[in-house]
């Protein structure tokens, strides 16, 4: 096999870091896409560390993202978000990746694929895995993004400049329905148990569960919940049945092709009340370091809707969303509207940082 290389530009966005490409430096067909992707990263890697490519080791690290100037009218860019396995060779687009999602309206504006004027940018992103609009707005100096600053998000040493999310109607975001099973909690099976579950598409699909029905305190490390093994493969049953559930995969088997989606949630009581609740994500089969922005979206817009198992420990007495988290406490909002016993989802925002951390071009194996 012989070395090939793409232009490419590696950005953190949040607590994530991604290969960002532009669409017409790949191929044509993106059905060639998959294996550039596979081997930039170092994907599939049976010791889990991708030492022979660019991901981390784990899926907060192993994301791609494709960006092309937009033809939409109410558009400027489109986006495209792929989620590279670790352990196997897939790539998952099902979903988007709010941590992502936030170097896109910096990286457009330095292409010239939109024009700012005055000192804050606004950028309409279209993600085209879940046909969602995203609104990023985020300062700029001399027509071009600032990326310095004093906003200190949880899980990023540091501070930068602020980019602000807005997630516009993110309801149905994959599945077409906030609430794909027309309930708004149902039971599925844990380890030949059945425990309450709610499963809710907003922004992205998650399957939230008490982390205390499956047998732990949900404030563990992610580390602490690595190690164990039988409650993460419950957890992966139970993923699989909410993705036959929720419409994403026909049976079982097909479910275990999705790398990301449905995430899991799992979510506890807060502690000492300073935060609406506390949550823990799998995601990839492995626990998150901190929180995805898609599933904490999901969750702030559960907890906003009663019925759901998120509203029913948390407590919401303000306009914010609280949620604990292994790293810290992460401040979203969320926008719900009731009309004729059906509940939507209007809007979600919070903010995170961004910056490149190199331009150049990524080597692959063809």
């Amino acid at each position: 096999m012989a070395l090939k290389s793409l232009p490419a530009v590696y950005m953190r966005g949040g607590t994530s870091r991604a290969l960002v490409f532009k669409k017409e430096d790949l191929p044509p067909d993106p059905a060639l896409w998959d294996g550039i992707f596979l081997s930039a990263l170092g994907s599939p890697d049976a010791y889990g560390r991708q030492l022979d490519g660019m991901g981390g080791g784990i899926s907060s690290l192993s994301k791609v993202c494709i960006l092309s100037p937009s033809q939409r009218p109410e558009a400027d860019v489109d986006y495209t978000f792929a989620q590279v396995s670790v352990h196997e060779s897939k790539v998952d687009y099902k979903g988007n990746c709010g941590n992502i999602s936030s170097v896109v309206g910096p990286f457009a504006l330095s292409q010239g694929w939109c024009q700012a004027s005055g000192e804050e940018a606004c950028v309409r992103i279209f993600n085209a895995n879940t046909q969602k609009i995203i609104h990023s707005y985020f300062p700029v100096k001399d027509k071009q993004p600032v990326y310095e600053g004093e906003l200190q998000i949880p899980g990023v040493s540091g501070s930068g400049a602020p980019i602000r999310l807005e997630f516009q109607r993110p309801g149905g975001a994959t599945t077409g329905r906030l609430f794909p099973t027309g309930n708004k909690s149902e039971p599925l099976s844990y380890l030949g148990q059945q425990v309450e579950t709610s499963m809710v598409d907003a922004a992205n699909p998650v399957v939230f569960v008490r982390a205390a029905d499956v047998g732990v305190s949900g404030f563990e490390s992610p580390e602490e919940l690595a190690s164990h093994k039988s409650v993460l493969a419950g957890l992966d049953e139970l993923r699989r049945q909410a993705a036959v559930a929720m419409g994403l995969a026909s049976d079982l088997e097909a479910a275990k092709d999705l790398v990301s989606v449905p995430y899991v949630g799992l979510v506890s009581p807060s502690l000492d009340g300073t935060a609406s609740f506390n949550m823990r994500v799998i995601a990839g089969g492995q626990p998150h370091k901190a929180l995805p922005l898609t599933v904490s979206l999901c969750a702030a817009v559960a907890a906003r809707i009663p019925g759901t198992l998120v509203a029913d420990l948390a407590t919401t007495d303000s306009d914010e969303i609280r949620i604990s988290m292994p790293s810290g406490v992460l401040t979203l909002s969320a926008r719900v509207e009731e009309k004729d016993g059906q509940w939507e989802a209007v809007g979600g925002s919070f903010f995170r940082t961004a910056r490149p951390l190199f331009g150049g071009v990524v080597f692959y194996r063809d």
